[in-house]
């Protein structure tokens, strides 16, 4: 697998992360070790994680398997800190204190003394953004992480933060922003991927397959078994300009031979300032599925109808 550095770092990933969020939730440990090892296999060594996933079980299980089934210094590890339970509600909180407490308890459950790249998970209104930057500023002269970035910031939000590390003399520059990005949301590029390349932060689209329905299996309805089942927000990519989106990737992908998940996929991964699509899948045969879109290039002309079709105006 291709590897592509991170932002305007010294920090190289392979360009299709393995996301951690269903590991500890849809994904037991059987499955995990499974998704891992054909991974590797591919070539992948981006594992993205965060503290919240599974209330800490994501982190534990990718903690269980560094050292046994790979080696820790041949991956890449990333988690994010700052969103998180208090007494059973979902708090942001990106205080100095909470986020390097946080870290310290990530770092326990993945058995390491580093992380690779620690992020910043939500913005955080009610702490002032030299507060939230100085826990970074800390993680990295401690040692506990090699790099840092951002999550889930707006366009203005990210070139703040961005700015305010490169200004400020002793700051640790920002390696990269973690934001939801595909055909069916391209919010992004109005302001925060602009923001990210005048920056020089690499850019780790999340939801990379807009929540599953990109792969065409919401086609004809949502499954009460099925994940979508359970997003309250799945809708929104379902009305009239979300089905017209899926059909154009159907007619590429059959015109191409390859499946509706490669032809998302390859979009999302190929697009400006880009570093790595961050995949989540609940069994190793689905991971295998986006895997096989790493030797895939779109020719320019579908590029160009599935940018017209998905268009957000």
């Amino acid at each position: 697998m291709q590897q592509r550095s991170v932002g305007s770092t010294g920090l190289s990933v392979s360009r299709i992360g393995l996301g951690l969020m269903p590991w500890g939730i849809a994904t037991d440990e059987h499955e995990a070790r499974e998704q891992l090892t054909a991974y590797l296999d591919a070539g992948g060594t981006f594992l993205d994680t965060a503290h919240i996933y599974a209330r800490g079980a994501s982190e534990e299980m990718l903690g269980a398997l560094l050292g046994t089934t790979v080696a820790r210094e041949d991956v890449t590890v990333a988690t994010k800190a700052g969103f998180g339970l208090v007494r059973g509600e979902h708090r942001y909180d990106a205080s100095r204190g909470r986020l390097l407490s946080q870290l310290e308890t990530s770092l326990r459950r993945l058995g390491t003394d580093h992380v690779d790249l620690w992020q910043v998970h939500v913005w955080d209104d009610a702490t002032p953004l030299d507060e939230t930057l100085s826990a970074l500023d800390i993680a990295v002269t401690s040692g506990r992480a090699a790099h840092v970035g951002i999550s889930n910031y707006t366009g203005w939000q990210t070139a703040q933060a961005a700015t305010w590390q490169r200004a400020v003399p002793g700051r640790v520059p920002l390696a990269s922003t973690q934001v939801e990005y595909s055909l069916s949301n391209r919010d992004i590029e109005h302001e925060v991927i602009p923001a990210a390349l005048a920056s020089g932060l690499g850019v780790l689209p999340y939801s990379p397959l807009g929540k599953g329905v990109l792969t065409g299996k919401y086609r004809s309805g949502i499954p009460s078994d099925s994940r979508g089942a359970n997003d309250p927000h799945i809708e929104d990519y379902l009305d009239d300009r979300g089905r017209s989106i899926v059909e154009a990737v159907v007619k590429a992908s059959d015109g191409l031979g390859w499946t509706p998940l490669e032809v998302a996929l390859v979009w999302v991964r190929d697009r400006p300032g880009v570093t790595a699509p961050i995949v989540g899948a609940r069994t190793s045969a689905q991971l295998t599925g986006a895997l096989g879109a790493e030797d895939k290039q779109l020719p320019p002309e579908i590029r160009e109808a599935l940018d017209d079709v998905s268009d957000p105006g």
